[in-house]
């Protein structure tokens, strides 16, 4: 199985190139600890979407750091590879979003495949569900056409400094994905969650499943991406700030009649969307390798 790690976001809200942050004791970025927790779970490649500008501090910090441990491939996402036909504003600066990222990594998935933020730390037992869900032999046991998240309470992925977006989800009685919404400017307010549209504020229940982009799909799921894509793009180029993501994908391929299974998992999240989260995710890596979760540095 490939693991696909999304890290050529621009962290417009970080400040900085996040990807690239040394949280760990050892200066681990949360991308090595999905790394390693990959290894682990019986992954085979990691092809990591990364941007021009930074193709080449990757490409030498990850293979010197891993070597012959695991197969990596670093793909580039630029606003300019879209499909032939179509075009954007030339002031356009905006990235077209994870579902374009994943596009990106076609020609380097052979197989089933699974999809990461870059940014976000999932935990060991995530990735040990998802590769469940397929079988460690890459071949799925379940139909072809489906696919899988992996899903994670929403009180546990908020952020104490500022708005946060997730794919909020809606399940039928099977534990099956019936419609995901992207919300933004969610944030806790006066002890209830709440998100901000064009209509107003709304509350969210706490325990309601979100999406953190760790999803599960198969090799043939790229032609759908990439027709949702062109679709997009016929509609929106002109657009400064629109973008494509992962969950439009999951909706294309529920209206095909592919099933999402939405696994649970034990695993606590965190993240870094602003730089006030960093100190929160120093300590907590710290405490997981305290207690022997992990190695430091990780990579050996």
């Amino acid at each position: 199985m490939t693991l696909v790690i999304l890290a050529a976001g621009m962290a417009s809200r970080f400040g900085r190139l996040k990807q690239i942050e040394g949280l760990g004791p050892s200066g681990e970025t949360i991308i090595d600890y999905s790394i390693y927790d990959a290894i682990r779970a019986g992954f085979s490649k990691i092809v990591l979407v990364i941007r021009e500008a930074t193709h080449d501090h990757f490409a030498k910090t990850f293979t010197e750091k891993y070597g012959n441990k695991i197969k990596f491939e670093f793909v580039n996402q630029e606003l300019y590879k879209i499909p032939e036909g179509f075009d954007y504003l030339p002031e356009r600066e905006k990235p077209w979003g994870t579902g374009h990222a994943v596009l990106m990594a076609k020609d380097a998935v052979d197989g089933p495949f699974v999809v990461i933020n870059g940014d976000d730390f999932y935990g060991r037992e995530a990735f040990v569900a998802i590769v469940e869900y397929f079988g460690r032999d890459a071949r799925p046991r379940v139909s072809t056409n489906n696919f899988c998240m992996v899903g994670y309470a929403l009180n546990k992925t908020l952020s104490n400094f500022g708005t946060v977006s997730r794919g909020v989800c809606e399940l039928d009685e099977n534990h099956h994905l019936k419609a995901i919404t992207e919300r933004v400017s969610i944030q806790r307010v006066n002890g209830k969650i709440e998100y901000t549209d064009e209509t107003g504020t709304h509350e969210l229940p706490e325990n309601s499943k979100v999406s953190m982009n760790f999803w599960g799909f198969q090799k043939t799921h790229f032609d759908v991406l990439e027709q949702g894509f062109k679709d997009f793009l016929k509609d929106r180029s002109k657009e400064l700030k629109s973008e494509y993501y992962i969950p439009t994908l999951a909706s294309l391929l529920m209206q095909q009649g592919a099933h999402c299974g939405v696994l649970s998992s034990n695993a606590e999240w965190f993240g870094i969307t602003y730089k006030e989260d960093v100190a929160e995710a120093k300590q907590r890596l710290a405490e997981l390798t305290e207690q022997g979760v992990y190695p430091t540095p990780v990579w050996n």
